[in-house]
């Protein structure tokens, strides 16, 4: 892992050249990686919009036959939630009132009830021996994560750190649904602050992926990390190639 942690720290000090990109870019970049990490990570969830479905859904508002309800609104909620993390980005400490929001943004079209709320009760996860906390120790168990946000890498390279966070919120499971989602748009505010692409995990690692947090959730970290640097690292690849490409025009 450490090998690719400097592969993408050289790809970042390259990239860093260019920054401040110029506006033209960055809409550009956070358009495509609105349409991404909303197909890839609502599919990992089992939602079955191809990511050309995805951005007709989001970009167009046409609806696709064929696919629920349900898979219109998870397009349309999670693209919503992705634009705030950007309105995130510039603010020094990340609140609990910013978590819930998100999950608000994304949920409330799906149920409207429980959208913006902790769970107000005990939950199992499928596929998992794997039992969250007591939905009573949600607020105490999701102000020490937050804590944990705000307190900084503290020694540990940022993708690391990142990707621990993420197995911390994941393991809380504080919301009755969405928590996946809502806690991928959490570790990719955090890599996009410190400089990284968002953490983009493809489909077809889903499989490793629910295999990682199951590790984690045992305290077995490093699967976790090591599937989060390695795709960051892909991502970093082709965030070269196309900002180079951009600014060139």
């Amino acid at each position: 892992m450490r090998n690719t942690l400097e592969k993408i720290d050289a790809i970042k000090t390259i990239l860093d050249r260019y920054r401040p990109f110029p506006i033209n870019v960055v809409n550009q970049l956070k358009d495509y990686y609105r349409i991404g990490l909303t197909y890839t990570s609502n599919a990992i969830e089992g939602n079955t919009l191809t990511e050309s479905e995805t951005k007709v859904v989001i970009e167009d508002g046409i609806t696709i036959g064929g696919k629920s309800l349900r898979e219109h609104e998870e397009a349309i909620g999670h693209a919503k939630a992705y634009d705030h993390i950007y309105s995130l980005l510039s603010k020094e400490i990340v609140s609990e009132n910013d978590i819930l929001f998100l999950h608000k943004l994304f949920f409330e079209k799906i149920d409207p009830d429980n959208a913006g709320s902790y769970r107000k009760g005990n939950v199992i996860i499928t596929g998992t021996d794997y039992l969250p906390p007591d939905y009573r120790e949600i607020p105490m168990l999701m102000k020490r994560n937050i804590n944990n946000i705000n307190r900084g890498s503290k020694g540990k390279h940022p993708i690391e750190w990142a990707s621990d966070l993420h197995a911390e919120f994941e393991s809380i499971h504080p919301f009755i649904d969405g928590n996946g989602r809502i806690g991928r748009l959490l570790i990719s505010l955090l890599t996009i602050k410190n400089g990284y692409c968002p953490v983009i995990i493809p489909p077809i690692r889903r499989a490793e992926y629910i295999a990682a947090m199951r590790k984690a959730n045992q305290g077995d970290l490093s699967m976790l990390r090591n599937l989060i640097t390695s795709v960051i690292c892909e991502e970093m690849k082709a965030l070269k190639k196309v900002v180079e490409n951009l600014i060139k025009i």
